[in-house]
């Protein structure tokens, strides 16, 4: 098939019937799709009835005379980098009424009829859109009609899945406008620039990388300019700075019961994780300038931290928190900000749970925490196997793409409906 690579929802062979391709990247009079992405540019779809997504990954691609219908995330959706597509005498109908229609900007679209959609027509400054004679549910829209969501209404959220071409949930975005609302605030009695970190007065006593081999060993009053690697039990690192542009500020290898309180982590926008991966606990800690936060490996604590000030990457998927599969994970009274206020970017997740390198997550208590930006704030993976996984007490920003939870109620997770609250008006997320 010349034009686009073919996802598995798009069959081909015998049971794609009328595909006839008309010179390079040309595709016309087909008698019914499946979803499918385009990579090549200059593609040309003629006269299509597509059931599912249409993501387009290539230049100058023309969609016309058209239906599509869809049910996830984006009906159709042109991914960040790419520009010139053409979308006209076209029809896109969601079937669910929390899919998206067209997204995210640097399109023009002419003559389409967008219905059933959440957000007909989406774009942004830096990812523009002409839209001429087009209608959402049989009003016309104009270039300017941005989705708004600046006081969005606090019920429940819904729990589309994720894009489907993004390995995290993350739909890589960054500059797509969905929620509208002003940058939230934590409360004030969650941890931030004055509870955490190096507390004021400290002297600090200039360092450079350290590797930790003798148990029991402390380090304290540490300017480090470097990583710390830990390969012992009962470490504590206390009242410290580590800057580092490695991939960890702080690794263990076989290390147990590590304990780090009261230091501040600046990653350089380097870290692919702050902390890694297991057997710690994190105390009054400040944690910016990183891809990820800590990565919740195996017998963690999170406590009374700050992490903030994410910085993306190419192709990165930020979370202030993630884990891929392990068990045993105490997350509580921190406040984690995915959104980054400068950069208005929302970044992937507060917390993205999935079993991507393990065959479980079991025994997670997610409680008391400040939450705020991510596509959803709290990221469920498709391929999660989940036991005794309780998310209860916390409170949320509102400046997320899509909700504040996905798939709330998948095997496994116990989402506490009356107590998981917004922090502005302390309704219930959802329910």
């Amino acid at each position: 098939m010349r034009g686009w690579r073919t996802p598995r929802s798009l069959v081909v062979g015998s049971a794609t019937l009328g595909i006839i391709l008309a010179g390079i990247g040309v595709a016309v009079a087909s008698s019914g799709d499946g979803s499918m992405t385009i990579t090549r540019n200059g593609t040309v779809l003629d006269g299509r009835k597509i059931d599912g997504y249409v993501h387009i990954k290539a230049d100058d691609v023309t969609i016309r005379n058209s239906t599509i219908k869809y049910g996830g995330a984006h009906a159709v959706r042109i991914f960040e980098g790419f520009s010139g597509a053409l979308i006209e005498n076209t029809r896109i109908q969601c079937t669910d009424p929390d899919t998206n229609g067209l997204v995210f900007g640097n399109y023009t679209a002419r003559k389409v009829r967008v219905s059933g959609c959440r957000n007909g027509f989406m774009h942004s400054p830096e990812a523009p859109a002409t839209i001429i004679m087009s209608t959402w549910n049989g009003k016309p829209v104009a270039a300017g009609d941005l989705p708004s969501a600046a006081t969005p209404e606090p019920t429940a959220e819904p729990s589309t899945p994720a894009p489907e071409d993004s390995p995290d949930g993350s739909d890589g975005a960054a500059s797509a406008t969905v929620t509208r609302a002003p940058a939230s605030r934590a409360p004030s009695s969650f941890p931030g620039p004055d509870n955490t970190g190096v507390p004021a007065g400290t002297t600090l006593r200039a360092s450079g990388s350290i590797k930790v081999t003798q148990d029991g060993q402390v380090l304290s009053g540490l300017n480090i300019t470097g990583c710390v690697t830990v390969t012992a039990k009962n470490v504590v690192i206390r009242k410290s700075r580590i800057t580092c542009d490695g991939i960890y500020s702080i690794r263990t290898i076989d290390a147990v019961n590590l304990l780090v309180e009261d230091v501040e982590i600046n990653g350089k926008g380097k870290n692919s994780a702050a902390v890694c991966c297991g057997e710690y606990t994190l105390r009054r800690v400040d944690i910016s300038n990183v891809i990820d936060g800590p990565r919740l490996g195996s017998d963690v604590v999170v406590e009374d931290s700050w992490i903030h000030h994410l910085t993306r990457g190419p192709g990165s998927h930020n979370d202030t928190l993630q884990t891929t599969g392990a068990s045993n994970i105490v997350v509580r009274g921190n406040t984690l900000d995915a959104y980054n206020p400068v950069t208005r970017d929302p970044f992937n997740a507060c917390l993205m749970i999935g079993s991507t390198t393990g065959p479980i997550v079991s025994n997670l208590v997610f409680e008391g925490n400040y939450c705020n930006g991510g596509n959803y704030s709290i990221g469920v993976r498709t391929d999660l196997n989940a036991a005794n996984i309780r998310l209860t007490g916390n409170v949320f920003g509102r400046n997320h793409r899509y909700g504040v939870i996905a798939r709330p109620d998948q095997r496994g997770i116990s989402w506490d409906r009356a107590t998981n609250l917004y922090a502005d008006n302390r309704k219930p997320v959802v329910g």
